[in-house]
Protein backbone atom coordinates (compact mmCIF):
# COMPACT_ATOMS: atom_id res chain seq x y z
CA UNK A 1 0.00 0.00 0.00
CA UNK A 2 1.55 3.03 -0.82
CA UNK A 3 1.51 6.68 1.02
CA UNK A 4 -1.53 7.81 -0.59
CA UNK A 5 -3.46 5.06 0.02
CA UNK A 6 -2.58 4.44 3.77
CA UNK A 7 -3.46 8.24 4.45
CA UNK A 8 -6.71 7.84 3.00
CA UNK A 9 -7.33 4.49 4.84
CA UNK A 10 -6.68 6.37 8.44
CA UNK A 11 -8.65 9.63 7.64
CA UNK A 12 -11.49 7.01 6.34
CA UNK A 13 -10.96 4.94 9.82
CA UNK A 14 -11.05 8.28 11.80
CA UNK A 15 -14.27 9.45 10.03
CA UNK A 16 -16.09 6.08 10.64
CA UNK A 17 -14.94 5.43 14.03
CA UNK A 18 -15.15 9.20 15.66
CA UNK A 19 -16.92 11.10 12.56
CA UNK A 20 -14.31 12.97 12.48
CA UNK A 21 -13.47 14.71 8.84
CA UNK A 22 -16.73 15.15 7.39
CA UNK A 23 -20.86 14.61 8.02
CA UNK A 24 -22.46 11.21 8.62
CA UNK A 25 -26.36 11.10 6.72
CA UNK A 26 -28.52 8.27 6.64
CA UNK A 27 -31.10 7.32 4.43
CA UNK A 28 -34.66 7.16 5.66
CA UNK A 29 -35.03 3.30 5.40
CA UNK A 30 -32.21 3.26 8.03
CA UNK A 31 -34.03 6.19 10.07
CA UNK A 32 -37.30 3.89 9.78
CA UNK A 33 -35.85 1.06 11.64
CA UNK A 34 -35.71 3.74 14.64
CA UNK A 35 -33.60 5.46 17.74
CA UNK A 36 -32.02 2.16 19.36
CA UNK A 37 -31.53 0.35 15.45
CA UNK A 38 -29.91 3.44 14.49
CA UNK A 39 -27.58 3.45 17.67
CA UNK A 40 -26.77 -0.01 16.58
CA UNK A 41 -26.43 0.14 13.36
CA UNK A 42 -23.35 3.43 14.22
CA UNK A 43 -21.56 1.57 16.67
CA UNK A 44 -21.37 -1.54 14.39
CA UNK A 45 -19.79 0.79 11.75
CA UNK A 46 -17.73 2.50 14.38
CA UNK A 47 -16.13 -1.37 15.29
CA UNK A 48 -16.26 -2.71 11.79
CA UNK A 49 -13.33 -4.65 10.74
CA UNK A 50 -14.75 -7.14 7.96
CA UNK A 51 -12.31 -5.10 5.11
CA UNK A 52 -10.90 -8.03 2.39
CA UNK A 53 -10.41 -7.83 -1.37
CA UNK A 54 -14.03 -8.18 -2.66
CA UNK A 55 -15.79 -4.87 -0.56
CA UNK A 56 -12.24 -3.09 0.00
CA UNK A 57 -10.52 -3.46 -3.56
CA UNK A 58 -8.55 0.26 -2.84
CA UNK A 59 -7.48 -0.64 0.47
CA UNK A 60 -9.04 2.53 1.46
CA UNK A 61 -11.58 1.36 4.45
CA UNK A 62 -14.57 3.46 2.33
CA UNK A 63 -17.16 0.90 2.22
CA UNK A 64 -18.44 -2.07 4.49
CA UNK A 65 -22.11 -3.98 4.58
CA UNK A 66 -23.17 -6.58 7.54
CA UNK A 67 -26.15 -7.47 8.72
CA UNK A 68 -28.29 -5.68 11.86
CA UNK A 69 -32.00 -6.65 12.67
CA UNK A 70 -32.52 -8.51 9.83
CA UNK A 71 -31.53 -6.01 7.50
CA UNK A 72 -28.45 -6.02 4.84
CA UNK A 73 -26.57 -2.28 6.25
CA UNK A 74 -24.05 -0.80 3.96
CA UNK A 75 -22.09 2.41 4.28
CA UNK A 76 -20.07 4.27 1.73
CA UNK A 77 -17.19 7.11 2.60
CA UNK A 78 -17.33 9.47 -0.35
CA UNK A 79 -15.13 12.63 -0.56
CA UNK A 80 -15.85 15.75 -1.26
CA UNK A 81 -14.16 19.35 -1.74
CA UNK A 82 -14.58 21.85 0.68
CA UNK A 83 -18.41 23.60 -0.79
CA UNK A 84 -19.15 19.26 -0.74
CA UNK A 85 -19.78 20.22 -4.45
CA UNK A 86 -17.52 18.35 -6.55
CA UNK A 87 -15.11 15.17 -5.48
CA UNK A 88 -12.01 15.86 -3.58
CA UNK A 89 -9.23 17.01 -6.09
CA UNK A 90 -6.81 14.77 -3.37
CA UNK A 91 -8.72 12.64 -0.90
CA UNK A 92 -5.27 12.22 1.14
CA UNK A 93 -5.49 15.70 2.28
CA UNK A 94 -7.96 16.78 4.98
CA UNK A 95 -7.19 20.61 4.11
CA UNK A 96 -9.14 20.00 1.07
CA UNK A 97 -11.22 17.07 1.56
CA UNK A 98 -14.76 16.63 3.78
CA UNK A 99 -15.76 13.39 4.03
CA UNK A 100 -19.28 12.25 3.89
CA UNK A 101 -20.22 8.82 5.16
CA UNK A 102 -23.64 7.62 4.16
CA UNK A 103 -25.50 4.58 6.00
CA UNK A 104 -28.11 2.89 3.86
CA UNK A 105 -29.92 0.14 3.24
CA UNK A 106 -28.78 -2.34 0.85
CA UNK A 107 -32.25 -2.02 -1.23
CA UNK A 108 -31.77 1.65 -0.88
CA UNK A 109 -28.45 1.56 -2.58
Amino acid sequence: MDTKTARIRALNDEMRQRLIGGMAVMTPGIAALGPEAVARIVKTIEVYDDFCHANDPHEEHDFGAFDADGHKVFFKIDYYDESLTVHSPDPSDPNVTKRVITIMLAEEY
